[in-house]
């Protein structure tokens, strides 16, 4: 079987979750070629079908249906895991949104979410999600709607909470909220899509069995993460849903995408 390229992000859950796979500890009767961009760019290249195996944000799942068909096993999805809304001073959502807010990219769930709850939103600025923190901060933008570790360090730049979008959809729909899913490319045999499925939940297997031997992968690829951070963000995002999306991840999942159809 020839290799399988693997996008997934830089962040600490994804290298975590699939250190084992791409460093040949678990069994699959395929090589892996690792390819590591942020989760937007992800979605982007997703529209030329350039991975054979990739991390997708579920908002990008319905423009993306024709060539990526889903996995059961590495998704980011949980109770207490949604993006939030930050503010340099405590607002109402709807003043927050009236003005100039930042996004991390128009196909994440984290914008999908926010159009949910706020759907007159104002002047929306795209931006990598780890320059959001700083241009809330300096007042290039009125809010920010952050993601992965901004989550535990935005008080660390004098920002606060506006809405946390997990908590507002799981008060909505009782669900939990889902991030993220592993897709493979719809071309690849059946055989090789369930081989892939099974090599990673093995492999997130082995990231739970062996939390520390992944330590260093994590850390070549943090950036400005301090351990502690890495270790919260591993500890919110890599759950049981991880392994299997199960039913109720399911459910979530086709909630979130029938609504933004």
């Amino acid at each position: 079987m020839r290799p399988l390229t693997f996008g997934y992000s830089p962040c600490p859950n994804d290298t975590f979750a699939f250190h084992a796979l791409v460093h040949g500890l678990v069994d699959a009767p395929f090589r892996v070629e690792p390819v590591l961009l942020d989760i937007e760019e992800l979605n982007r290249r997703a529209h030329r079908g350039e991975f054979d195996l990739t991390k997708l944000s579920v908002g990008a799942f319905a423009a993306v249906g024709d060539r990526y068909r889903m996995l059961r096993s590495g998704a980011a999805l949980g109770h207490g895991v949604g993006p939030l809304v930050v503010a340099r001073s405590p607002i109402p959502l709807a003043d927050a949104t009236r003005g100039r807010i930042a996004i991390p990219g128009r196909e994440t769930t984290a914008f999908r979410l926010l159009r949910l709850a706020a759907p007159a939103l104002g002047d929306v600025v795209e931006m990598r999600y780890d320059r959001i923190l700083r241009a809330v901060s300096d007042g290039d933008v009125d809010a920010g709607l952050i993601i992965h570790e901004s989550r535990f360090t935005y008080a660390d730049h004098g920002l606060v909470k506006v809405v946390d979008l997990g908590e507002w959809w799981e008060g909505e729909t009782g669900l939990p909220v889902p991030l993220a899913g592993i897709c493979a490319r719809s071309d690849l045999d059946d055989a090789t899509v369930r081989a892939a499925e099974a090599a990673i939940r093995a492999s997130v297997l082995y990231a739970f069995d062996h939390p520390d031997a992944s330590r260093a992968y994590v850390r070549e690829h943090a950036q400005e993460m301090s351990d502690a951070v890495c270790d919260a963000h591993i500890a919110l995002y890599v759950n049981a849903h991880s392994l299997d999306v199960g039913d109720e991840g399911m459910r979530a999942i086709s909630r979130l995408v029938t609504n933004m159809a």
